[in-house]
């Protein structure tokens, strides 16, 4: 067996995975997070679905959190499985860690190490920072580019190319420890979070 396979096989596992609503698992661009009149885009984002299924396969369970109103992150929701735990709102705003820290107790997660939080959202990544969690930024569907999926499909390459560039840049400023495009890349990102583990490297 090939080192690398020896290495991912023997990395720790990770322990649970939160996510964005709005802007990472649904809403491309952070839509109903930026309007008060259009309906909210339910639609998940790309890869939303398989790297979900993934991760129930493999028994890592999963929540997501919003700070948007009850109702409108449950129209959001409702595509997504059930098994996928909605956290209710903290009464501490991002970027406090709270809010991560209850998504954590509602999965009866016993311990910070292995879990991450991904999200295209700049306040609700600083509160996982501040939580002490492995963290992970969207660049292109969250609201720093804030677009539509029509929106950012009509751009050309090479004004999505800017704008994907310009969020990753603000993304790693704030100290995310991966960035993203979507969730269709996720899966390759938790692998490597999961080497740095065995490496020793710590959120």
């Amino acid at each position: 067996m090939p080192h690398a396979e020896i290495a991912v096989a023997s990395a720790p596992s990770l322990t649970a995975v939160l996510f964005g609503l709005s802007g990472c698992l649904v809403d491309f661009g952070s839509q109903a997070r930026n309007s008060t009149t259009a309906s909210p885009d339910t639609h998940t984002t790309p890869g939303a679905l398989k790297v979900l299924c993934s991760l129930e396969e493999r028994g890592i369970p999963c929540a997501w959190l919003d700070e948007l109103p009850n109702a409108v992150s449950t129209a959001l929701a409702t595509e997504l499985p059930r098994w996928v735990k909605a956290t209710p709102p903290s009464p501490t705003h991002w970027p406090a860690p709270h809010a991560c820290w209850q998504a954590l107790m509602a999965l009866n997660i016993e311990r910070l190490e292995g879990c991450v939080l991904v999200s295209g959202e700049p306040r609700l990544l600083q509160s996982g920072l501040n939580a002490g969690l492995w963290t992970i930024g969207l660049a292109s569907c969250g609201s720093l580019c804030g677009l539509s999926p029509a929106q950012w499909q009509a751009l050309s390459q090479q004004e999505r190319e800017h704008k994907r560039a310009k969020a990753t840049m603000a993304l790693y400023r704030l100290g995310v420890h991966s960035v993203i495009d979507h969730l269709g890349e996720l899966e390759t990102c938790l692998a490597d979070i999961s080497l740095r583990q065995l490496k020793g490297e710590k959120p």
